[in-house]
């Protein structure tokens, strides 16, 4: 499998396994989903529905992948997506925080672009 197979591959599973165990916790009346565009390379996990007092609906994770590196555009997961990718071997050049300005990425310690 070469590398760009691998990070779909890796993202879709890890997504899929965050939901499956954050919808066991969810209320009936929202919905945890999940999105892959494989041809885009952008990968969702999100929620839709009510409470009894708002509407609920917001992105918990989106991730692209783009010049064969992993863009986290958004991720409001506990440990982070980043943690799970470098568990998985995935090495801090080629992660990209996109949730941070591009002028502030070289203070972490992950990729920039």
């Amino acid at each position: 499998m070469d590398k760009l197979e691998h990070y779909r591959s890796l993202v879709q599973s890890i997504l899929t396994e965050y939901d499956r165990l954050f919808s066991q916790a969810c209320p009936n009346e929202v919905e945890m989903l999940l999105a892959f565009d494989k041809d885009r390379d952008q990968y969702l996990w999100f929620q839709v529905g009510w409470t009894p007092e708002e509407r609920v609906k917001g992105i918990s994770v989106h991730i692209q992948i783009k010049n064969e590196k992993i863009y986290i555009e958004e991720d409001w997961t506990e440990e982070g997506i980043a943690t799970e990718l470098l568990r998985e071997g995935v090495p801090k050049e080629d992660i990209v925080l996109a949730f941070h300005a591009p002028e502030t990425r070289k203070f972490t310690e992950f990729a920039i672009a």
